[in-house]
């Protein structure tokens, strides 16, 4: 459905990142930012009395006057929130993941298609400017790894970190990687307790390539980071920095020739080191754009909107992101961290836990059903 005219959009949640998603849309030239919701009313009228919309507690008041919103709510309250604005035809943007499971995420996505709705999904890595350098470096990628490590914010309680951070890198791998997936492990850690906290997966596609994916927030050092390898060379991808590092074979290699001249001088690591990374293989860097994610985002929902254009991170795309997810969890071996009070070594006790293994088998356990095979949904 495409709007004619300019569009009245609300932003519905305005905490640490829907604030930003009003400021953006409160500032452009596009749109007509009318309201903004939260269950805080104060907090919904301080952000409206900077941007000069109204403020609402609930969106039942304002669910009739807009053509588009932003959801920025907590993930188990996307799919209550997101339903009756796409029942009557209103375009979503709801923050990741799309909703709290699958069987939410394909009731919106049903709502979207026979309302004829746009539903994205706020996969912001897909606007990283980094990704610019696989347009100039092409390479068909047949292993990855991503790492995903931060401390913890106290935020996305709700969820743990598959859902909260490693599904960023779901999307971004399921995005490059057109063969279906074949198998799936996983092993996790519950740190801080309630949901996991770090977790190592590994994912097999039917065509042979594999990815190793690594999440944590529980980690001093931050680190958000995907390597490819492929036949073409291999890129290093630092989302943080928007930096990129892409490495080829060079004609050495290329032609089989010998790869040590005897001119080398092998007592010296400098020369050695110049020789692979400057004759064997070609080293190139690049560097992203200083943009902001968040407004390009935006900016692709506002034209999906206006011109019914496909927007970059689909209900689909982020349905795909939320199954493997939910596969990961369905499979992970998953043990609590607990400090013990005697006993243990260095005062820590690994205990393994069976009910630890995320929200999919919670579902499933209070439904007195079993989990799923490890060989994943079809």
């Amino acid at each position: 459905m495409i709007i004619s005219s300019i569009p009245r959009v609300a932003v519905v949640g305005v905490g640490h990142l829907g604030r930003h998603h009003a400021r953006i849309l409160g500032h452009h030239p596009e749109v007509n930012l009318v309201a903004v919701v939260d269950s805080r009313r104060e907090q919904a009228e301080k952000i409206a009395e900077t941007l000069g919309c109204e403020a609402h507690s609930d969106i039942s008041s304002i669910i009739d006057q807009v053509d588009a919103v932003s959801i920025a709510a907590p993930t188990v309250l996307h799919h209550r929130l997101a339903r009756p604005f796409l029942e009557r035809g209103v375009h979503v943007l709801v923050e990741k993941p799309l909703t709290a499971d699958l069987e939410e995420a394909s009731d919106l996505l049903g709502l979207a298609k026979r309302s004829r709705a746009t539903l994205q999904v706020g996969h912001i890595e897909r606007f990283n400017p980094v990704l610019g350098v696989l347009d100039k470096f092409q390479v068909t990628p047949r292993l990855l790894e991503s790492e995903r490590h931060s401390s913890y914010t106290f935020r996305s309680t709700d969820i743990g970190v598959v859902h909260d951070v490693m599904i960023h890198d779901l999307d971004l791998i399921l995005s490059m990687i057109t063969a279906p997936v074949k198998h799936v492990s996983a092993y996790g850690l519950s740190v801080f307790g309630g949901n996991e906290d770090m977790v190592d997966a590994r994912v097999e596609f039917a065509d042979g390539t594999v990815a190793t994916l690594s999440a944590c927030r529980a980690s001093m050092t931050a680190s958000r980071r995907l390597k490819l390898w492929g036949m073409e060379g291999y890129a290093d991808l630092d989302f943080a920095t928007r930096k990129a590092l892409c490495m080829r074979p060079g004609e050495a290699i290329v032609e089989g020739s010998d790869l040590c001249p005897d001119s080398l001088d092998m007592t010296s690591p400098v020369a050695i080191r110049e020789h692979v990374f400057g004759n064997l293989l070609k080293v190139d860097e690049f560097q992203g754009e200083e943009t902001e994610m968040l407004a390009a985002e935006l900016d692709d929902f506002v034209n999906a909107v206006l011109h019914g254009q496909r927007p970059k991170v689909t209900g689909e795309d982020a349905y795909r992101a939320l199954e493997l997810a939910e596969w990961i969890l369905s499979v992970m071996t998953c043990e609590s961290w607990k400090r013990s009070a005697v006993g243990s070594r260095n005062g820590m006790d690994y205990a393994p836990i069976a009910n630890l293994a995320g929200p999919f088998l919670w579902r499933r356990r209070r439904a007195g059903l079993n989990a799923p095979e490890s060989n994943g949904p079809r």
